[in-house]
């Protein structure tokens, strides 16, 4: 307890009067005991500093031995050391406490050599897998070095913005040159021309399949622009018309002019909205489809649809103001464009053909699948085409029609009809309607069908062992997929409720989760949703045009959930990485759409084909099995001139990332996430000019 002087000379003196009193032994004693008192406290009033400054950080660098002249230590000052407060404590502290000059510490003990030690992996748990290498001073310097960065650049606003400049060493990349012009169309895994030469057959379609080039062939160049390419025009009139000079090709207006799907007005292309089965337009057909089966109900009971053999994809332009989300595809085939011009007007589209292999979507994913006049057999090799559409159909979801085997009485058309008719009776599709040109089946919502077909009766159920999710490079199969049994996949919400609804089959993922799925779920969407909504009031993310979007790690999709909540004029491919847990199913019952994916491999779009591609921890998992620069030249050649890209991710491949960037001529800003500047992950946010 601590005394004032006063009070201790008063207890001194009555101490003293006291001691007088006493017998000799005791005024010895008490002679003793006040007189170490008075020693005490003389030498605790003599030291003139109360206190002395503990000394954090030493000037002199760790890896340097300390210096043995008197120079002074290096205080670590609190963050708020530029306030006025702080400072005037500063000064008035410092006028009577001199800095005392200490001995040199003693040399530290020699350090022990760790061989192992615990890390959290990417996936947040414990593990033990970790060596520590030897020490590196250039990488401890580059550390310090961002932390005593720079920061600079201005936002598109003119606003200033956190970029952080490492001021120490950076390692060259060279700047990646322009590809030959007769690449401007470049899709390395559907244009491999020595593979598909090699092929033993094509007789069902091999050659628009994906036969991807060797590593040792992976292309390390820009796909250039056509010549006078030109900023997109903006959805919604990119639906009616796109620049001629961006997709120059005029095949399509050749063959399928007088079929109303499109021609040519000047410098544009014009779409009218008709098709091959529909030339009186798309929303009359779409008009005659709901009068048919009125249960179809586009908006509400049907959200996502595809549609093979899509044409220009008008079918799906036109139902994307019916509040339904169509994919829109086709092979690269005779009319190979159709593709490039769905989504150069701003329509879900994607390269993919009916041939040999299992389409790279989920079981039951789609609520409607559509074919108009969509050039593929149907019934043949045991109705291995169909049975595919079967997988991706929903439970209770309709299959569409549009053909001349449904109306025509030709021999030949007749017989395409009955083994129609033969195939899907003994898959158990009801025929709810035909009217005209249009045929709609209708799939079973149960096993009840299947199990009670006579014995014998083809195709067979796949065998139990048959995951119908498991598509990436797996072979088509004559055998029907069994549906859950606990009704998984058909008793989903209508749209909207779906999008936010936790879906059953959330608990059929595979995952590493071991708190609730659906509180993982809602999680997710709440975390996207905030961060969505920081990017579209910082970055004017609504005024930016953005249509065709890419999420290159899609998780449960809460990235393209917040996207339509903010009302962002766009449609998200979400693409799910086979080197993660397959989510399609959940992201389908949503209402979304994605695919499965290796980027380890090219993706199956033409080039520049999206305005935004967002990568959260994509690279810091895909790096232990990937090339980034591949992945990184990837995303350029799909990537529109003017489009932007927005990745999420580890401090320790983001310096990587950010190099190779500005190799391919992006313009990027390093900026701090919503954790702060400590945070270990930053976003890297990237423009590729015009």
């Amino acid at each position: 307890m601590n005394m004032s002087s006063g009070s201790v000379l008063k207890a001194v003196n009555n101490g003293s009067s006291a001691v007088l009193k006493a017998p000799k032994l005791v005024k010895i004693a008490a002679f003793s005991l006040i007189s170490l008192s008075l020693f005490y406290l003389g030498k605790h009033y003599s030291n003139p500093t109360p206190f002395s400054l503990p000394n954090f950080f030493t000037s002199t660098p760790a890896s340097q031995p300390q210096s043995t002249s008197s120079t002074a230590a290096a205080v670590a000052l609190s963050p708020n050391s530029n306030a006025p407060e702080f400072l005037d404590h500063q000064q008035n502290s410092n006028a009577h406490i001199p800095l005392q000059t200490e001995a040199p510490p003693p040399p530290p003990p020699p350090a022990v050599e760790v061989e192992r030690m615990g890390i959290v992996d990417e996936n947040g748990a414990m593990s033990d897998d970790f060596k520590v290498g030897e020490f590196d001073s250039q990488l401890a310097e580059e550390v310090v070095g961002n932390n005593t960065g720079n920061l600079q650049g201005t936002s598109e606003g003119g606003e200033e913005v956190r970029v952080r400049t490492s001021t120490s060493r950076k390692r060259t990349v060279e700047k990646y040159k322009m590809c030959h012009q007769r690449m401007r169309e470049y899709i390395p895994c559907l244009d491999n021309v020595e593979a598909i030469r090699l092929l033993n057959s094509t007789r069902r379609g091999e050659q628009f399949e994906r036969h991807c080039p060797d590593k040792a062939e992976d292309f390390n160049c820009l796909v250039p622009p056509p010549s006078g390419y030109r900023a997109p025009i903006p959805w919604p009139q990119s639906r009616d018309e796109v620049w001629f000079s961006n997709v120059p090709h005029t095949r399509l207006v050749e063959n399928k002019g007088g079929q109303n799907w499109i021609s040519i007005k000047g410098d544009k292309f014009v779409f009218p909205g008709g098709g091959t089965q529909f030339i009186h337009g798309a929303d009359e057909y779409l008009d005659q489809i709901s009068q048919m089966v009125p249960d179809i109900k586009f908006g509400q009971h049907t959200r996502v649809a595809l549609d093979v053999g899509c044409g220009v994809a008008s079918f799906g332009a036109f139902l994307l103001q019916r509040n339904v989300t169509t994919l829109s595809i086709a092979p690269k085939d005779v009319h190979e464009n159709q593709i490039q011009f769905a989504l150069e007007r701003g329509v879900p589209a994607m390269l993919s053909a009916f041939a040999t292999r299992r389409l790279l979507y989920p079981s039951q994913a789609y609520d409607l699948i559509h074919c108009s006049r969509c050039r593929v057999n149907w019934t043949q090799d045991d109705g291995i085409p169909l049975l595919e559409v079967n997988r991706m159909i929903r439970a209770g979801g309709y299959f569409v029609w549009a053909a001349q085997p449904v109306y025509k009485h030709d021999d030949n058309l007749q017989e395409q009809w009955k083994e129609m008719e033969n195939l899907t009776s003994r898959i158990c599709w009801e025929l709810v309607k035909k009217e005209g040109y249009i045929a709609i089946w209708q799939k079973p919502l149960n096993n009840s069908c299947y199990l009670n077909r006579g014995a014998g009766v083809q195709p067979p159920l796949c065998e139990p062992t048959d995951d119908p999710d498991n598509v990436w490079y797996v072979d088509l199969k004559a055998c029907i997929t069994k549906l859950p049994d606990n009704g998984y996949g058909s008793d989903i919400s209508n749209w909207p409720e779906r999008l936010h609804h936790p879906p059953d089959r959330l608990q059929s993922i595979e995952t590493d989760a071991y708190i609730s799925r659906k509180e993982i779920f809602k999680a997710e969407s709440k975390y996207w949703k905030e961060i969505i909504e920081s990017y579209v009031n910082a970055y004017h993310w609504k005024e930016l045009n953005l249509r065709n979007v890419m999420d290159m790690r899609a998780g449960f999709g809460g990235f393209a959930a917040a996207l339509h909540d903010l009302q962002v004029d766009c449609w998200v491919m979400n693409v799910v990485p086979v080197s993660g847990f397959n989510t399609l199913p959940v992201i389908y019952d949503r209402g979304l759409i994605g695919v499965m994916h290796d980027w380890c491999e090219p993706f199956d779009t033409y080039p520049r084909t999206y305005d935004l591609l967002h990568a959260a921890g994509l690279f810091s998992v895909e790096m232990k099995r990937c090339n980034v620069s591949i992945i990184m030249l990837e995303m350029d050649r799909m990537l529109r001139p003017g489009g932007r890209v927005y990745i999420r991710d580890s401090i320790a491949i983001v310096d990587e990332l950010q190099e190779i960037a500005a190799a391919m001529g992006w313009v990027c800003s390093l900026h701090d996430t919503g954790e702060g500047p400590h945070a270990s992950w930053k976003i890297l946010r990237c423009d590729k000019r015009m």
